[in-house]
């Protein structure tokens, strides 16, 4: 099934049958006038209120200068207060509270530090974040839809039947196109090279 047109989705579960590209999901929602900023996560639970009759309006922030006299870090430390990066100095801080070495931010705290930042909210803590990395509070996940795209291709690229193709990235890409704008499940498998080999 071919994805229709946004205007001709009524319910957010047909909606969700699709993908969509962030950039679609921001011009969808600012055709509407609703908040579109964020990652695919947030957008798509932008849309959703819009389907369920909200309206989840853009925010207008009044951007305030991260406090870099912080001196001292420390689990109370608020994120926005302190000019949170994921610097080396940061990463130093947490290396030290987990014992990790090569201490690396994991992809939800990247995410959560990220709405944080969007938020604006002073209220979440370097010890918050800490709990993000140890999976005990949860604020904003990593879209891991995104990747969709990347295990497609390295999946295509790793079926031997696909080695006919000279170009196997663009092979992959056309085979893609197919399965993002139908409501197939958006994985590659061998029966669905067999079924649209005619189109790559």
């Amino acid at each position: 099934m071919q994805r229709p047109d946004f205007d001709d989705i009524k319910t957010y579960e047909e909606f969700i049958k699709y993908y969509w590209y962030r950039e679609e999901l921001i011009k969808i929602c600012k055709e509407r006038g609703l908040k579109s900023d964020g990652g695919k996560v947030e957008l798509n639970r932008v849309i959703e209120a819009y389907f369920n009759g909200e309206k989840i309006l853009p925010v207008k922030k009044t951007i305030k200068k991260p406090g870099k006299n912080v001196k001292e870090l420390g689990v109370e430390t608020g994120l926005i207060e302190c000019g949170f990066t994921f610097g080396p100095r940061f990463r130093e801080f947490f290396s030290k509270q987990t014992g990790e070495e090569n201490f690396k931010f994991n992809v939800d705290m990247v995410a959560t530090a990220k709405a944080v930042k969007e938020s604006g909210d002073e209220s979440f803590t370097l010890g918050d974040l800490l709990d993000i990395y140890y999976g005990k509070k949860e604020y904003a996940k990593y879209d891991r839809s995104a990747l969709q795209w990347n295990k497609f291709v390295k999946d295509f690229c790793a079926d031997d039947a696909t080695k006919i193709y000279d170009e196997r990235l663009k092979a992959a890409a056309a085979l893609w196109k197919i399965v993002r704008e139908s409501d197939m499940k958006k994985e590659y498998s061998r029966e669905l090279l067999e079924k649209y080999k005619d189109r790559i």
